[in-house]
């Protein structure tokens, strides 16, 4: 089926796919330089959540980005995408020094949602979440988002406040997943192809809503072709970098604000 036929759900398949490139193939294709950080300085390292300083093009970025696995062992370390508070915290940090040396933030968006088990809960999760929307709002420093795949609830959005949102055609982004939706409002499960319909989570709905800045379009085979869909993003992540750079950190931050009150 050609991509601009599919249907939302069908949509939302190709976003969790295991063969779409991860936020490391992404930083591998794109980045230079990459040293990766670890750990929150409060409790421990979070495995969902990857973070790290770079070069895109020659200049010096903060990245980070949600982390999948593509068999049980990986997803198992990454918790299948999940983040806890630790990882939230971790971006956090990261963020942090990215506003005190200049450095534009840019991050990978996949996954469900934030972890919503009982140990993610004693320590902190919702408050974590809510604090990196809290200090995003008002960082002093360019801030790119890049859903790649599946973007779900606040697990996405802590990572996503953001300046530009750049989405892959077949990448979605949403409150929560169809399944989910369909669950809570029908009492029924497997009409998640009629929730995603009424849900207006692809691409193209968020582009016309004004939630997403830019669409980019995946080549032929594109999930499967790391190489390519990096080559696809470059340009599109280049241009929205100059244009925020252009821009005084603190109308930035202004209209970032702004931005996300009307939403």
């Amino acid at each position: 089926m050609n991509a601009n036929e599919s249907t939302p759900f069908e949509r939302v398949l190709l976003a969790r796919r295991r063969d779409r490139p991860r936020a490391r193939d992404y930083i591998s294709e794109l980045f230079t330089d990459f040293f990766e950080t670890r750990g929150d300085r409060l409790y421990g390292d979070d495995g969902a959540v990857l973070c790290g300083v770079a070069l895109f093009d020659g200049l010096p970025v903060t990245v980070a980005g949600n982390v999948k696995g593509v068999d049980l062992e990986s997803n198992l370390a990454s918790n299948f995408g999940m983040a806890s508070p630790e990882g939230y915290r971790k971006f956090l940090r990261a963020a942090r020094q990215a506003e005190k040396f200049g450095r534009p933030v840019v991050t990978f968006i996949d996954t469900p949602g934030a972890y919503p088990g009982s140990g993610a809960e004693e320590r902190g999760q919702g408050e974590a979440i809510a604090r990196c929307l809290f200090e995003l709002s008002a960082l002093k420093t360019p801030v790119a988002a890049v859903l790649t795949g599946e973007g779900g609830s606040g697990g996405a959005l802590a990572l996503g406040l953001a300046d530009a949102v750049i989405m892959f055609e077949n990448a979605v982004y949403s409150v929560l997943s169809p399944e989910g939706f369909a669950s809570i409002l029908w009492k029924d499960a497997s009409r998640a192809a009629e929730a995603a319909a009424v849900m207006k989570l692809t691409a193209s709905d968020l582009l016309g809503f004004g939630m997403a800045d830019a669409i980019v379009r995946e080549p032929p085979g594109g999930t499967a072709n790391k190489a390519a869909m990096a080559r696809a993003l470059r340009p599109v992540l280049r241009r929205s970098l100059e244009e925020l750079r252009a821009i005084d950190a603190g109308e930035l931050a202004r209209r970032r604000r702004e931005r996300y009150r009307k939403f």
